[in-house]
Formats: C-alpha cells, structure tokens, sequence
C-alpha cells in the first residue's frame, strides 16, 4: 500500500508490507460471569437440570408402564386359524406396506429390506447429502419435501393398518358356546377321553374342557348327539376349521361317544 503527500516539489511515498500481520488484540468471548443471571456453566449447572428433567420423565414413564397391566392376548395356538397377527403400533406402517402386491408376496424383499434400507441409509448421509446453510424450511425445498412425505406416509399407513386390523376383528364370529356351564368331565376313564387328549382339540378346548382359545365343552352333549359332533369334527365350527381330527373312524366314533356323554 503507498501513500503519497505531496510537499512543495517534494514526494514522500509510504510503502507497507501486507505480509507483516496487523498487531490486533484477539477477542476473547467474555466470560459467564459478567452476565450475572442471564447464562450459567454447562457443567455442571446446565447438565444438572439436563439430567434431573430426563429422571422425572423416566420415573413417570415407568410408574405408567407399571400401573396399567399391559394387554395380553390368548396362547400361541397353531391351529387357531382364526387368529389375525398385528405388529406394535411403531412397525404398523411397515406391515400396511407389506400388503401392496409391489412390497409383499414374491416381491417381499422389497418391502422388507430395499424400501426400509434406502429411508435409514438417507437419514445416516443425511448431513451429507443437505448441506445447505438456510435453516427456514422455506428455503430448503428438497428436505422439507422429503420430510413431510416420509411423515405423512408413516401417519397414513399407521392408520390403515389400524383401521383395517380393527375391521378384520368386527367381523370375527364370536366364539360358538357348544356347552352348557362348567362342570365336571363324565366318564374320565373313557377311550375316548385319551383319543381326546391326543389330538390338537386340547390345545383349543383344554384337558379339563373347560375351554382355552375355544369354547368349552362341558355339557357338550345336552346340545348335540354322536351324529352332530362328527359332523362339526368333519366340517368345523365357527373359527374351529374342518378336518383337524387326525385320527381313524373307529377313534372318531369312540371320540364323539364319549363328547356326547358330557351332559
């Protein structure tokens, strides 16, 4: 940089080297203590509070987990074909697209690991892949896009399969009452009462009739005969499906005999 002054016939010309760094003082930020009220130490004021937040809610979490008795369905049964599966309520957007011909079936691979990889492989390059300064939404018209299309996609699904799974359970036949009230089983010692046991109808009905994801079957009797009982045993009943009696005709028979005596 030159300067130059002129005096009389004389010229003076100041030459500066701007590779000679300027003395300037480094400015510091000011401590927390000159703003007596308005800021406080991270540690360990600032964590403190953090911390003493984050129990209260942990604490009052749990004691709502521990209150109310968490739902419990029926046991596992694998002959209940009458049993509709649902995942919890976080995985049903996943499960509601499982169930588009593109997403499930022969194509499931897709449902399962194609779409859920690319949405959680964006979110893990997300900084990387938006590194706009703006921080108005406004101003980033691709994420906030992208944001509000995840979002609504997730809340839509969510509640389709809520909507549906509902549905399927309304119209669900209620649980067909073949027997009377509960009582004691007649003739114990019966063949028929070890033919019973041996098949999958206790899994269903129980060892002591007294009905488990099926009706109960003491008094069975009072409401139908050998003849009836082999046929629901052949055709089913309600959610009860046909042909779960594996067994000969001689068993069925003696089977059916021995039901027709819990009166």
């Amino acid at each position: 940089m030159a300067h130059q002054h002129g005096e009389g016939d004389k010229e003076i010309i100041y030459v500066g080297d701007s590779r000679i760094r300027a003395n300037r003082p480094k400015m510091y930020p000011k401590d927390y203590s000159e703003f007596p009220g308005k800021t406080e130490p991270f540690f360990p004021n600032f964590l403190l509070k953090e911390w003493m937040v984050a129990v209260v809610v942990l604490v009052g979490f749990m004691s709502a987990v521990m209150a109310e008795e968490p739902p419990l369905g029926d046991l596992a049964d694998p002959t209940n074909t009458s049993f509709i599966p649902v995942p919890d309520w976080y995985f049903l957007f996943l499960y509601q697209l499982l169930k588009f011909k593109w997403a499930g079936g022969p194509y499931v691979v897709i449902g399962t690991v194609i779409l859920p990889g690319i949405a959680f492989t964006a979110l893990l390059l997300a900084p990387w892949l938006d590194r706009s300064p703006e921080r108005r939404p406004t101003r980033r018209p691709v994420a906030t896009g992208l944001m509000l299309l995840a979002l609504v996609a997730t809340v839509v699904l969510t509640w389709a399969a809520y909507d549906e799974h509902e549905k399927q359970l309304a119209t669900q036949p209620p649980p067909v009452q073949l027997g009377g009230p509960k009582g004691s089983i007649v003739a114990p010692n019966d063949p028929g009462y070890e033919i019973y046991k041996r098949q999958a109808c206790v899994q269903c009905h129980g060892e002591k009739l007294q009905g488990i994801n099926g009706p109960t079957l003491i008094g069975v009797g009072k409401r139908h005969n050998k003849e009836e009982i082999i046929k629901i045993i052949n055709e089913g009943l309600g959610p009860m499906p046909p042909g779960m009696f594996q067994g000969t005709e001689a068993e069925k028979e003696k089977l059916a005999e021995w039901l027709a005596k819990q009166k």
